[in-house]
Parts: C-alpha cells; structure tokens; sequence
C-alpha cells in the first residue's frame, strides 16, 4: 500500500479529485475485460498532462511502485489487471483530438481518445482511419496501440501499427522522447514508433500518437454466404484471396455462433446452417461490382448453399452490426466466458477450425468458432463457468492444445489481443527461448526496475492462472 506521504505527493502531482486509493475505487480497476484475473491496485492516478505523466512516473521509479497503463480495460489478455498491485494511471483526462491535418493526411490525440470517436471525427472531414476492433464504441486509442489492436478491417487495411507514424512516450525514467512524425518516409535511427505498439505498456507510456489517415472509400457492399460444410466455406476464403482479391471484411461464423448471434441481435440470420461468411468490399464503384461477382462465382464454386448482396445500407450494417455482437452473444451462454486468437495462415483455416472441434470434443466442453477468417484471426470461444473447477481446467487444456496446434501450422497465439499475462506461458511456443532472452534485454535496457506494468508478457515460474488479490 502507498503510504499516507506517497499519496500527499501524487495528489501535489494531479490534485486531490485525481488520485483515489478508496476500497470502490480500486476494485473498479481491479480488472479488465479478461476472465479470471483480480488483483487490487494501490490506487488510481489520473494525469492531466504529459508532464503529470512524467512527474509521475520519475515518483514511482524512485520508490518502485508498479505502473499499469489503462484505456477502458477491454483487452481480452489481463494486459491491464494490476496483479502486481501499484497504480493504475488512468487516461480519463487526457482524451482530446489535438489536431485533424487534413494537408498531411494525419490525426494527433491524447491516449484516451475513444476510438469510435476519432473515427467519426475524422469521417466528418471525408477522411478514413481504418482499425476497427469490436470493441471500439469503448476501447481507446492508447490502449489500441498498446495492444496493436485489429478489427474486422483489418484484412484489407492492416492493424493499429499500420497507422501509428509518430508518438510522444514518456520512459520508465521519467524522461520524454518523441519517435517519427508526420512524414512519410524516416528510417533516421532505430524505429522506435514500432517497438512501442504493442508492447503491452511495459516499456513506456504513450501520452500522444500521430496516425495516419486515408480518403474515404466510394462505395461499399456486403454479402452474407451460407455453408452447410464448415470447410467448405473455409476452402472458400483461399480462394478469394487466391484470386486476388483481397475484401474490406472477410469473416467467418460457425453453427453455434450464429445460434447466440440471431438470438442476441435478432436480424434474420439462418440458423439451419453450419457457417456463414459475411464479407464486404469497398472502394471505386466498378470495382466493388466487379469484385463482389466474383466472390459470389467463387462462393458457389465451393458449395455455398445461398448467395445474397445486402439490398440495402441498413441490412448491411446490420450484417456488420451481427458479426461485432458475437462476444456479447456468446457472453449470454454461461457466467464465464473465455474468447482466444490463434491465428493460421489463410490456406490452414479449415485445417485449424477442424483441429478446434476435435480438441473441444477430446475436452467435452463447447467451443464456438468467428473470426476474421480473411487473415487467419480466429477467435475460438468457450462459455463456461469459473465455478465448475473441473470445467475450467479441461478449457485450460484445450487451449493449450489450441495454442500448439496453431503454431504447428505455421500460425501464431495472439493475432491481436496481445500477451498480457494470460498467454504469458504460452510465448515460447512461438519465439522460442532465444526469442525470449531478446525481448528482455530491451526491456531490462528501458525499464531495469521493473516498474512497467510487470508480470505481463513475461511468463513467472509457478503462475496460476486465476489470480484474486482483494
């Protein structure tokens, strides 16, 4: 616990109404949106400024205090969960667009700018910044970079890391250090812009970003194409990519998701169907006609069951609207409700979908499939229940199984929800030791404390997954 002189000083800091060590105010932020983490922070620091962030942090470095970063806490990786107690630095007051340059085709903002917010700003000015996780009616963009957040459109356009070309980042030392800018070319020393999207908070704190906008798209459609073969509609996605086509959206909904969704969001979606891929094209007009026709050849090449285009913006959006739904969908099955990412290459899709049902059954547990299928991001989902101990330590072992399953075909354990604590184990499953050694160095160089947002990404010898500290 901070003492009762630790606290006068971040209150000579922030101000008083900034800094809450109540017992309320530390169990709000004593978790994020990942199951079965739980650990109280010291308190909650809330700066108003860059130099209140650097202030702060040159405060905790003397005495050791951790420091969690933290958006709005949707990460789905315990990236955010203060297991090592310390403060949690909250960015409620630094959320503001600082400039739109529509010139240089950028957008500047403090880290706790919505991102849903930013987009429609920008849209406003015929402007266009990609990312879109699902989570981005609440998600910030500190914490998008943090975890070099994805989307739906991410097959198309990239993640968050595409779009970062600048940012302002105060180190575990409390000094401040700018990294490239409004250019479109910089290769003057080591890329530290990227070194610091996706790093989880563990290295630094993110106080500005300059992002990279595009123009407006034309025009766009949506298809919605039903499969009574998992892998067919699975063959389906190479193909498309294989044709050189690369859509906005391509994802994918199996049986039991489309189950939950219809039941949520009540659009219409056929639930006689074992899986359906939503896929949307934009830009020029002749394009996307010409495009969507032959993803509805290929479509039915590969035994698609129904073919339909959207007829209208509104069943569109509500197409899009479905697919965003699915975790809360799915969230409605059982108390508890566990979503991973393993990523495979496009051409592994229907192999790794396979390997998911047979490890679900070798578990007896339920697993439901989505994801965005056009890059390999699939997100298997169990509901469950953390009170049924036995049930949670088969899902365990199931995603375990998971995790090495995808890295045997050629894949990843995390396609966008980063590391954070609970895939910690599982990390050198895909860098390999040597891997591992590397990434500590950088991070003993920058943070030889061990103040930045510890016990995350590095896995500790002994760790229990549920971790309740109240």
């Amino acid at each position: 616990m901070l003492s009762q002189k630790q606290k006068q000083q971040l209150i000579a800091i922030v101000g008083k109404e900034n800094v809450d060590d109540s017992k309320a105010g530390r169990l709000a932020y004593s978790y994020d949106a990942t199951p079965l983490y739980q650990s109280l922070p010291d308190a909650v620091v809330s700066p108003r400024s860059t130099n209140n962030v650097a202030e702060i942090v040159k405060f905790c470095n003397v005495h050791r205090i951790p420091i969690v970063p933290r958006g709005s806490g949707t990460n789905l990786c315990a990236g955010t969960c203060p297991t090592e107690g310390g403060i949690v630095l909250l960015f409620k007051n630094m959320n503001k667009i600082i400039e739109i340059d529509e010139e240089n085709l950028t957008v500047t903002v403090q880290p706790g700018i919505i991102t849903l917010d930013l987009i429609n700003a920008v849209e406003e000015k015929g402007l266009f910044y990609p990312p879109d996780p699902s989570s981005m009616k609440i998600s910030t963009i500190g914490g998008n970079i943090s975890e070099n957040s994805g989307g739906l459109r991410g097959l198309k356009y990239g993640v968050t890391h595409d779009y970062v070309i600048g940012l302002e980042i105060v180190l575990p030392n409390g000094e401040t250090i700018r990294t490239g800018g409004k250019l479109a070319k910089d290769v003057a020393g080591y890329n530290f812009t990227s070194l610091f999207v996706g790093s989880e908070g563990t290295l630094g704190i993110i106080t500005e970003a300059t992002l990279k906008l595009i123009p407006m798209p034309e025009t766009k459609k949506t298809m919605l194409a039903l499969y009574q073969d998992i892998e067919a509609a699975a063959n389906s996605v190479s193909k498309i990519i294989a044709n050189k086509i690369i859509p906005a959206t391509l994802e994918f909904l199996d049986k039991p998701t489309i189950e939950a969704v219809e039941a949520y969001a009540q659009i219409g979606l056929p639930t006689n169907v074992e899986a359906i891929l939503i896929i949307e094209q934009d830009g020029p007009h002749e394009i996307v006609e010409h495009d969507m026709e032959k993803i509805k050849t290929i479509c039915q090449a590969e035994k698609s069951v129904s073919v339909q285009v959207a007829k209208s913006q509104e069943e569109a959006e509500a197409l899009t609207t479905a697919r965003r739904t699915a975790l809360s969908a799915l969230a409605r099955l059982k108390p508890t409700t566990i979503l991973e990412d393993a990523t495979v290459p496009r051409s592994e899709i229907a192999n790794m979908v396979r390997a998911i049902n047979e490890i679900a059954a070798k578990y007896n547990i339920t697993i439901c499939t989505f994801g965005h299928a056009g890059d390999g991001n699939l997100h298997p989902t169990c509901p469950t229940d953390v009170r049924n101990h036995d049930e949670i330590e088969r899902v365990e072992k199931a995603f375990a199984e998971i995790f090495a399953k995808a890295i045997e075909l050629g894949g990843t354990i995390t396609g966008e929800h980063g590391v954070g604590e609970m895939k910690a184990p599982y990390l050198e499953l895909k860098l390999g030791k040597e891997g591992i050694l590397a990434m500590k160095a950088v991070k003993s160089a920058l943070d030889p404390n061990n103040i930045m947002n510890p016990g995350k990404i590095f896995a500790k010898a002994n760790r229990k997954r549920v971790v309740i500290k109240t």
